[in-house]
């Protein structure tokens, strides 16, 4: 049997849900420079947080096949934005690098997104931007507690 503290956690999840999902397109289309393709900026971003990776963990990471996300880095790499690399710990397997281009496009759309989001910030009130700032500690738990998750996944 539901209970209503049940009803009202479940109530809370379903809003915070359709919050991040607003922030999060949001968040996306901030930046108004290096504009490319969403799955392009995803790969960056994640070379870039979680350093280099095979293209099997990069193609399960966007949700992708396998042969998609080899042309996705072939592109990429036409572009100067990634290189492949031998793996040392398994010569018949490739990583994927980001290089200094690539490594810059994030740099630029974070300064950008950073610059955006002072301005937005700057409009809220104290009393509005103070729950903000206290939401991070467990926000950022969150995102630890998915990730660990995952590589629970492919252990």
């Amino acid at each position: 049997m539901t209970t209503p503290h049940d009803r009202a956690a479940e109530t809370s999840v379903i809003e915070l849900t359709a919050v991040l999902e607003e922030f999060t397109r949001m968040f996306i289309r901030l930046p108004r420079v290096q504009r490319m393709g969403f799955t392009t900026l995803s790969v960056l971003h994640t070379l870039a947080g979680r350093g280099p990776q095979r293209l099997s963990t990069l193609a399960a990471g966007e949700q992708v096949t396998q042969p998609a996300m080899t042309q996705i880095v072939a592109r990429m790499r036409h572009e100067g934005l990634v290189e492949r690399r031998r793996d040392p710990s398994d010569k018949r397997a490739v990583l994927v690098h980001l290089t200094a281009a690539g490594a810059a496009v994030v740099k630029g759309r974070r300064a950008d997104r950073i610059a955006h989001l002072t301005d937005l910030t700057g409009r809220l009130t104290p009393a509005e931007w103070a729950p903000v700032l206290a939401a991070l500690p467990s926000l950022r738990r969150l995102v630890e507690i998915d990730r660990r998750r995952e590589q629970e996944k492919r252990s």
